[in-house]
């Protein structure tokens, strides 16, 4: 049968009389949206469902994390041929003893200082406060500052219920948190143990011909995580240098608190830097003036573009391969989802997906690939046939 011509513009084609049919851009949106929708769908279900079993995800979290932040010293051990049993134990014991080492050095060092970082972010704001009801150029009164304060508590609360889905016990969580840590560093030890041996045997579970691809995309998520971690660390030591001596140089107190607060804030890209400078601006604010205040600013400000512009690309270099506008929306995403565990792992997450996702697309490529036929040796004899 002639198929009649459709003028553009149409949304139905007739093929036949009396039957119209949709228009194949309307076809084809209708086709993406419902495989959106699936994916969508699974995408929340996994959400739910580890939400319902988070405790007992969150040991294989910290595994992950401390396994690979630990993997280097644990080989060296191995290397100097220490049994693998040994080897874990010695890393994971000697891990907790520089821990416990560092966390007493620094409770005696900063022995009640840290109740004054909320002492002195509290006269900030109050300060702050005072300026836009008596000096600012705004029509700001006290009662719209009291009715702000009283929309961030309930805002800030009604996050905490969202973010549990409950409210929960403090105690309960504190219980959890507590028991999720013991069960990592007993699974942190098993991973450094056997990690290659459990590597293999999944690797072992898949089809033969599926089993390159899988240990190449395992190879580049492991090494992403790590490139992560050494990435974050730098850049926390680098911006926590740098606001202590910043707060120093203004003769601001709680230079060592902040600089540990800025170390912590660094494993969240951006929003964990931007928060801790505006912190270290609070704080110098409270406790040595409104110029001084000013000088960290401009010098948090410099410190965190140094970092993005110089330092983050060169740190973090190939390991990640994120534009930072995906990291930003990362951590948007991950907080607003599972808040502030989600802003924490969203950037490591979104970052080992992507690279495991690329390699798989690159040893598929690979294979694609026609194979050339080998050149013949100009000084190599001539084949007897």
């Amino acid at each position: 049968m002639h198929k009649t011509s459709r003028p553009l513009g149409r949304l139905t084609d007739v093929t036949e009389p009396g039957r119209p049919t949709v228009h194949p851009a309307v076809e084809r949106v209708a086709a993406y949206s419902w495989r959106l929708l699936v994916i969508a769908g699974a995408f929340g279900l996994v959400l739910w469902f580890a939400g319902r079993v988070w405790p007992a995800l969150l040991p294989l979290v910290i595994a992950a994390l401390l396994g690979r932040a630990l993997w280097l010293p644990n080989s060296w051990l191995r290397s100097r041929g220490l049994p693998p049993p040994v080897a874990a134990a010695a890393t994971v014991l000697g891990f907790l003893a520089v821990l416990s080492g560092l966390l007493a050095l620094a409770s005696i060092a900063l022995a009640g200082e840290f109740d004054g970082v909320g002492t002195a972010i509290t006269e900030a704001v109050d300060d702050v406060e005072e300026w836009l009801v008596d000096d600012s150029p705004f029509d700001v009164s006290r009662a719209d500052i009291d009715r702000f304060r009283e929309q961030a508590s309930e805002s800030i609360r009604e996050a905490l219920r969202t973010s549990s889905s409950s409210i929960i016990d403090a105690t309960v969580l504190a219980g959890e948190v507590l028991l999720g840590i013991i069960l990592g560093l007993i699974v942190t030890f098993f991973l450094l143990k056997d990690g290659h041996r459990f590597a293999g045997w999944v690797n072992g579970l898949l089809p033969e011909e599926r089993r390159g691809v899988a240990a190449a995309m395992g190879s580049r998520a492991w090494e992403t995580l790590g490139g992560y971690l050494r990435g974050a660390a730098l850049l926390g030591i680098v911006e926590g240098a740098g606001i202590a001596i910043a707060l120093t140089i203004v003769g601001a107190e709680l230079a060592l608190p902040m600089a540990m607060i800025t170390f912590l804030a660094a494993f969240v890209p951006f929003a964990g830097a931007t928060l801790a400078g505006v912190l270290a601006v609070l704080v110098a604010l409270g406790t040595a003036g409104a110029a001084q205040a000013g000088i960290v600013a401009i010098i948090a400000l410099a410190i965190q573009q140094l970092d993005n512009d110089v330092l983050a690309p060169v740190v973090y270099g190939r390991s990640l391969a994120l534009h930072p506008l995906v990291i930003i929306l990362s951590v948007v995403a991950g907080g607003a989802l599972l808040g502030l565990v989600g802003g924490f792992l969203a950037v490591p997450v979104v970052a080992v997906v992507v690279n495991a996702i690329a390699e798989a697309r690159a040893h598929a490529r690979a294979a694609a690939a026609p194979v050339a036929p080998p050149e013949a040796d100009a000084g190599a004899p001539a084949p007897v046939v």
